[in-house]
């Protein structure tokens, strides 16, 4: 094993989570990895989302010749106008107080937007971000709707969830599981952005709703998860804590299907002291 890929972590229990089949019934409780019982640091994972998500910022500028395409020269003294540079016919240019001038103090490319974090430090925060999947009290801050037919987290189903391939066979099931709910509640709140964003691409704001973790992105339900309002996927080999804890806030509610399970133990190894 490589250095630094096991972590010590000190709740020393394993959790369990409930497994469904696809009729939605309760198979068995399957023993979690040991990550899901880190201890979760809110510091960390909002730190990583702050780095994460600046990382994704384009650094901008001005036009170096910007209001400075016109020349002018100061009229002097005895005209009964201000001293800043002007044309032939009085307007004036140049001068940062005027109009069509140049800008005082313009953003350069030189300005750091991207807060760096470390490699191990993001690693801590994702193990952290997965920890709260499996605590429910992180989950109902996110005002989740849980039935009571889940008697724990996250939902662990069959590898054959992955192989739907319709949103209306993913809807189905979700209803059976009982937690449908949370995406009519995401769609109902689904708006309008307020501002100029609506005219750049980002016209409607849309709340997080279900998390999917499956073992690949070549899965035939990734595209029956791509539309469902505020629902997202993820896959071991590529987990962001964008979407494990967005804005910062961990516990969305996951449902992993077991070999992604098995995947995310094996890639965030953990031991016990």
């Amino acid at each position: 094993m490589e250095e630094g890929k096991y972590l010590l972590v000190y709740p020393i229990e394993k959790r369990k989570a409930p497994l469904f089949n696809l009729n939605g019934d309760l198979l068995d409780f399957v023993e979690l990895p040991l990550l899901f019982s880190y201890p979760i640091r809110i510091d960390v994972i909002r730190r990583a989302v702050h780095s994460a998500f600046t990382a994704r910022l384009q650094i901008k500028a001005r036009d170096a010749l910007a209001g400075k395409r016109r020349v002018g020269e100061s009229w002097g003294i005895g005209y009964s106008v201000a001293r800043v540079p002007r044309l032939s016919n009085g307007r004036a240019v140049l001068a940062p107080n005027v109009v069509g001038g140049r800008r005082q103090f313009a953003p350069t490319v030189f300005e750091r937007l991207h807060e760096e974090i470390n490699k191990k430090e993001m690693r801590l925060a994702i193990i952290s971000a997965l920890a709260a999947l499996a605590d429910k009290n992180f989950v109902l801050r996110r005002n989740y709707i849980l039935p009571d037919k889940i008697k724990g987290l996250p939902v662990i189903v069959v590898d054959d969830f992955e192989n739907l391939n319709t949103t209306r066979q993913v809807k189905e099931y979700l209803k059976r599981l009982e937690i449908w709910d949370n995406i009519t509640k995401a769609q109902e709140r689904i708006r309008i952005r307020a501002g100029k964003g609506k005219m750049r691409g980002r016209r409607y704001i849309v709340p997080k709703s279900l998390l999917f973790i499956i073992s690949s992105p070549k899965s035939p339900v990734v595209q029956a998860i791509c539309n469902l309002p505020g629902a997202d996927y993820l896959t071991p080999d590529n987990l962001n804590i964008l979407k494990l804890a967005p804005g910062g806030m961990p516990g969305r509610l996951a449902i992993i299907s077991q070999k992604a399970l098995e995947l995310i133990g094996k890639r965030y190894v953990v031991e016990k002291p």
